[in-house]
């Protein structure tokens, strides 16, 4: 395997199934969140669509429900893709990350349906921290 750390794209559903109900969509973003770390801890880079596309729809005033949104969470993943070297394609309905995941084999990328398939890499040395942790350091308290 090449050494090199993958930028892979964690794609699922994120607006599907909601109904625009915010706590769904915060929960649906939590469980692709959640796969951030194992794809991390495989030695790779992980990226969610909505982590850019969000702070853009904000920016312009508008956010996941608005008309504004297909405008912009559907181009994010396919720019992004255009950097990508894989997906990993979480389960549940979703056009959005099926699109991802037809752009992705279009282009010959990997896409992976459980973080189990991805390869793990071996850090570079440089990678490796070599001095011990710091420690958590709390200001100091006032006394009354």
């Amino acid at each position: 395997m090449n050494d090199k750390p993958m930028l892979i794209l964690i794609a699922g559903p994120y607006r599907s199934g909601t109904g625009g109900d915010p706590q769904a969509m915060a929960a649906n973003l939590a469980r692709l969140e959640a796969a951030a770390w194992p794809v991390f801890a495989a030695g790779h880079l992980p990226v969610i669509g909505e982590w850019i596309a969000l702070p853009v729809l904000h920016s312009a005033g508008a956010g996941p429900t608005d008309p504004l949104a297909d405008q912009v969470l559907y181009p994010t993943a396919e720019r992004l893709l255009a950097r990508c070297d894989a997906v990993l394609r979480l389960p549940g309905e979703s056009a959005g990350a099926d699109q991802d995941v037809a752009t992705a084999r279009r282009r010959g990328l990997p896409v992976y349906d459980d973080v189990a398939q991805i390869p793990h890499r071996t850090a570079p040395r440089e990678e490796l921290r070599t001095e011990p942790q710091a420690e958590l350091r709390t200001a100091p308290q006032e006394t009354v």
